[in-house]
């Protein structure tokens, strides 16, 4: 396998660091760090995958300096190289590396010093692994309609509820739980918490499939108590913690799709230079070509509003809500589009199980849905715009 093209790195929205991360990934790859993982078992490969990222230093982007991280702050940029690089090599690796991050977003927000001494550093060295439990089955875009509950008890919360689709869900150490505890209506009644997985009260109620296999639970907790000093931030601003942390996250979202597309575009290319059709080879057709240029020009567009939105957060610290909004939306559509037409290329070979198109195929659909739906997506950029206009 060949590494993905780094021509984007020569963008002004990079440093010197994050070309040197680039190479480091590349040999990380080049030299087997991802070889050996069995897919026909997720939850081991799962733990294999963070376990490596883990030695290798990876996880360190995932979490701040102070508590075993590679930068002073989370860096954009670099959870998007990480991202892009692990996702064109294989998208369990990518999802590995994306949760220790997300699962544990808000626990460098808005945890405790105690919480973050205890936590992160486990988890930037791969010890453990980390969740996000956020969506529920009656509550999964609207976070308004959250029914898990938190009361407090003393020196205690009493946690009774359900999540589902919580990645990681069921060999995740600790997970980040956003639970109602009533301050105000709708969202200003949301709170956060650190679960840990041994806390009594706490099951997995379901293991979950999907078109992409990776760990994914529906998880209850029945009369689970756990300290006070486990809230993340005040009470009631669990949604605002959230959506800081997503706000981080998204944009590396769109980095794996873009990194997906990439890997789809240069199997394409190959075959289309070696697929004898005609006379000639696929790649001589007026209309292969047309349909690789059309591919390109999509990727491209999708890596400039990702390294765009990166770049506005860690540089110029500023907002990023709409932004990454649009990055997310358009690197995740985009991508689908793309890798659609390379298996279009492939003709019948696409779609057969192993291919490459194929498994391309089943690992980008969850994108556009998971951290806000593509619909979602354009909601929050009309809000912002029209907050824009109000102002």
């Amino acid at each position: 396998m060949r590494a993905p093209t780094r021509d984007h790195l020569d963008w002004p929205f990079f440093d010197e660091s994050h070309r040197a991360l680039a190479k480091d990934l590349d040999s990380f790859v080049a030299k087997g760090g991802l070889d050996g993982v069995d897919h026909g078992n997720v939850d081991a490969a799962c733990r294999r995958l963070v376990a490596a990222l883990g030695t290798a230093g990876l996880l360190r982007h995932c979490v701040p300096k102070a508590f075993g991280g590679a930068s002073e702050e989370i860096d954009s940029r670099a959870l998007c190289l990480v991202r892009e690089t692990l996702a064109y090599a294989d998208g369990l690796a990518d999802f590995a590396f994306a949760m220790q991050g997300l699962g544990t977003g808000a626990i460098s927000l808005s945890g405790s010093q105690a919480l973050k001494e205890r936590i992160l550093p486990k988890v930037a060295a791969g010890e453990w692994i980390s969740a996000f439990a956020l969506s529920e089955p009656d509550a999964g875009s609207d976070v308004a309609a959250m029914a898990c509950a938190a009361r407090r008890d003393g020196d205690d919360f009493v946690l009774d509820g359900e999540k589902t689709w919580i990645s990681n869900g069921g060999i995740a150490d600790v997970y980040t739980v956003f639970a109602r505890t009533g301050e105000a209506p709708g969202t200003r009644g949301i709170s956060a918490f650190v679960v840990f997985a041994d806390t009594p009260g706490f099951t997995i109620a379901e293991r979950i499939e999907t078109i992409a296999p990776h760990p994914l639970a529906r998880i209850r907790f029945e009369n689970c108590r756990i300290l006070a000093a486990q809230r993340l931030g005040s009470s009631g601003e669990g949604f605002k913690i959230a959506m800081r942390t997503l706000d981080i996250f998204r944009p590396s979202v769109a980095a794996a799709a873009t990194g997906f597309a990439r890997r789809a575009l240069d199997e394409a290319v190959a075959h289309a230079k070696s697929r004898k059709m005609f006379g000639a080879t696929l790649a001589d057709l007026p209309t292969a070509q047309s349909t690789l240029g059309e591919m390109a020009t999509a990727i491209d567009a999708a890596a400039l509003l990702t390294c765009r939105t990166a770049w506005r957060r860690d540089v110029q610290k500023l907002p990023t809500t709409c932004e990454a909004a649009m990055a997310k939306m358009t690197a995740t559509e985009n991508a689908q589009w793309v890798i659609d037409q390379a298996l279009q290329l492939f003709g019948g070979r696409g779609v057969r199980t192993g291919e490459i198109t194929e498994r391309l195929y089943r690992e980008i659909r969850a994108l556009r849905i998971y951290e806000g739906a593509t619909e979602v997506q354009k909601l929050i950029i009309g809000r912002e715009l029209m907050k824009d206009a109000a102002r």
